[in-house]
């Protein structure tokens, strides 16, 4: 049950990029068709999920034991670059055409700060369901929550890039048309996704 709920809670009610906002360069960078969302999706969704995992080891493996802890955030930047320069290769062999679409935001999923966001906030935030007392992820926790919001993020992505392709369709006023109406349609879901907020108390 305690999986469901760190599911839920991470794909809907603190979506890491509509309920805490990181991350939000590539969402509104790559968002312009759904075929480059779901891609970039995919690949946030890989490097999210395996550098959880290896940045879980290092932390509690290698930092805490050594009393280096202040070296976190460097550390956890090394294991994402290392993640993303695979991803990048892999791209490029399997899929050359998702990977030119994806262009300069696959290299930047490094600076990405929803992908060291989740890892950082597995390692050093206690967590706390249906009124329990707060306490840290275990390494099964941290990787089923850095995929949930790594999912969250691939839906939110998908949905904005749809209404970004349909808006392209629709007769909007010359003022708003663009980046203004991606941003105006951006507040309202990241709104929409705030109401799910009240379910999970």
């Amino acid at each position: 049950m305690e999986y469901i709920l760190i599911i839920i809670s991470a794909v809907f009610v603190n979506n890491i990029l509509l309920a805490q906002f990181l991350g939000v360069c590539p969402f509104l960078g790559v968002s312009n068709k759904v075929s480059t969302a779901v891609g970039m999706s995919g690949a946030v969704c890989f490097v999210m999920a395996v550098a959880t995992l290896v940045t879980y080891l290092v932390q509690y493996y290698l930092l805490v034991p050594l009393g280096i802890e202040f070296m976190q955030t460097i550390a956890f930047i090394l294991v994402i670059a290392a993640l993303v320069q695979m991803v990048e290769i892999i791209l490029k062999k399997i899929s050359p055409a998702l990977y030119q679409a994806l262009g300069i935001f696959l290299p930047l999923i490094t600076t990405n700060c929803a992908v060291l966001g989740v890892a950082i906030l597995v390692v050093s935030k206690p967590f706390g369901f249906g009124g329990a007392e707060p306490d840290m992820f275990n390494l099964a926790e941290s990787v089923v929550y850095a995929i949930a919001s790594a999912l969250g993020f691939g839906l939110a992505m998908t949905l904005f890039a749809g209404m970004r392709e349909q808006l392209e369709l629709s007769n909007v006023p010359k003022a708003f048309k663009g980046v203004p109406i991606a941003l105006i349609t951006a507040g309202i879901l990241a709104m929409a996704f705030m109401g799910f907020s009240g379910i999970v108390k």
